[in-house]
């Protein structure tokens, strides 16, 4: 079978069911596992987040989601090149990718579109596993669900009984977005309060004066779509006078892929370091920033 997936999320899910080979085109947000960079590229954002601020990015969506138009652009002539049997896209997040709407018109004669749209972590198990079933690989599929949950069910367990303390997860920073979708859900079973996020509903804007307000006792870093060291330079200059810590939000935070469990394992630590050992996870304290600020 001959696949192009334009999510990251699903590129992650079909390398980690070993069909890697199987991938004939990607977006050019899929850069996990490294192997798939070398893959052909079908679909690119248009806005260049290495050029703009955080504050212009926010606007440029907000405009074009306003007005319409898709911030996607879409190579149709390669994807009917690639002939793919199979089409992964999402219809979640109109930030986030090709929609199947925009797809179908463009769509190559005889190929699947297979949309995933989760909002819960138990929709994204569900998701690795409807993958698996549309690649033929049913097992692998289960295999790699089970395994999500028994980490998440291990860290509910190791955090169980012990004082929840109260995080807010930033989703993006200027202006901030409280955790939204599965993100509740992680803190949740992370031993945490999320003092602003819904769970199973999209992140939305708000203050970091609405935040500072909820008190929370740790601020987690983890804008969509920025490794560890973007969020921690982005946000260098804010100064919070709450402990801080930038996390890899684009790898184990804001892809509803199997690495999210390793993203709970992570929180756990920051808020219960004494109950789950640190997963390894690149993560950068700004601290001392917020002890500046306060003096």
């Amino acid at each position: 079978m001959r696949v192009c997936s334009l999510i990251p999320s699903a590129t992650e899910i079909i390398c980690e069911l070993g069909l890697i080979d199987a991938l004939v085109g990607v977006s050019s947000e899929c850069r996990w596992p490294p192997e798939v960079a070398a893959k052909p590229v079908v679909s690119a954002a248009w806005l260049d987040p290495t050029v703009q601020t955080s504050v212009e990015i926010d606007d440029a969506v907000r405009t074009s989601l306003a007005e319409g138009q898709s911030l996607y652009v879409l190579d149709a002539a390669l994807l009917d090149a690639l002939r793919p049997d199979l089409i992964v896209t999402q219809d979640l997040c109109t930030v986030c990718a090709i929609s199947s709407d925009q797809l179908r018109p463009v769509c190559p004669v005889n190929a699947q579109v297979l949309s995933l749209d989760p909002h819960t972590l138990g929709d994204i198990v569900a998701s690795v596993r409807t993958l698996a079933d549309a690649l033929g690989v049913t097992e692998r599929g289960a295999a790699i669900a089970a395994a999500m949950q028994a980490t998440l069910e291990a860290v509910r367990g190791a955090v169980a009984g012990r004082a929840r303390r109260r995080l807010f997860v930033a989703e993006w920073i200027d202006p901030p977005y409280c955790a939204g979708h599965w993100l509740p859900e992680m803190i949740e079973i992370a031993g945490g309060i999320d003092v602003l996020g819904r769970a199973g509903q999209p992140s939305h804007a708000t203050t970091w004066a609405a935040v500072l307000a909820a008190r929370p006792e740790l601020i987690v870093i983890a804008p969509c779509g920025f490794d560890v060291a973007e969020a921690a330079r982005r946000a260098a200059g804010f100064g919070l006078p709450v402990p801080a810590i930038a996390v890899d939000g684009d790898a184990y935070f804001s892809r509803p892929g199997p690495r999210l469990a390793d993203g709970v394992r992570q929180l756990a630590h920051l808020l219960h370091p004494d109950a789950v050992a640190d997963p390894g996870l690149p993560a950068i304290p700004l601290g001392t920033i917020a002890t500046a600020h306060q003096s």
